[in-house]
């Protein structure tokens, strides 16, 4: 006689391990770093199904995961509670630690026009990619000043400028001037923009490193 639990079951409680312990699940349980970035749109860390399930009570028809396709089993409940409460979910791929490339830049706008609103964005911690994201969002969408949209990237949303993330207020800050000229950011972006140089004269610091890959364990 076997008292093995049902595939289905055995699948449903790895999820669970796995959005709890290996994601770090338990630490969202009452941190949600939830914020409306502007009519519509919102931000915040991973959700899990029950809090899909609010933030389907309140009305939002489109979550965007900011962390990828992936096969864990926070992505897994994740997308069955959308389907459940009938939320479109969009995967799409933002780096944390890497000026924005090109052809992301370019995705990111297409990836607003797709979106119905009102639409949530999140990454795991909600710090960095949500960040950039929301930046991208103000600014191409809501037009809004570059320097204004890069306040998205802020330390009370968890975001560490002085480490790796940093790149992130980098590649805003790169552009400032040329927004002063009155260059539009996708002409900056197509003609002036080098992630390599953005990269190369930036600079992080050890504390910050630490804090960010080591003792937050940050993607």
């Amino acid at each position: 006689m076997s008292f093995a639990a049902p595939a289905g079951k055995r699948r449903g409680l790895r999820d669970w391990m796995e959005l709890i312990f290996k994601d770090h699940g338990f630490l969202r349980v009452w941190w949600h770093n939830l914020h409306e970035i502007a009519p519509g749109m919102w931000r915040s860390n991973q959700p899990g199904p029950g809090r899909v399930l609010g933030v389907a009570n309140m009305g939002v028809r489109t979550i965007i995961n900011l962390r990828g396709p992936r096969d864990d089993g926070g992505w897994q409940l994740e997308a069955e509670a959308c389907a459940a409460t009938g939320i479109t979910l969009l995967d799409f791929t933002a780096r944390s630690r890497a000026a924005p490339d090109k052809a992301m830049l370019h995705a990111a706008r297409e990836l607003f026009a797709e979106a119905e609103l009102p639409a949530l964005m999140h990454c795991k911690s909600g710090a960095d990619r949500a960040g950039l994201m929301s930046a991208l969002y103000l600014l191409i969408v809501e037009k809004r000043p570059a320097r204004e949209a890069a306040q998205q990237l802020a330390w009370k949303y968890g975001h560490v400028r002085q480490a790796k993330t940093g790149l992130l207020d980098a590649f805003f800050e790169a552009y400032f001037p040329y927004e002063d000229q009155g260059m539009a950011f996708y002409d900056w972006v197509d003609n002036v923009y080098d992630p390599a140089e953005v990269t190369r004269r930036f600079q992080t610091k050890g504390w910050a490193v630490r804090l960010t890959d080591t003792i937050l364990r940050r993607e």
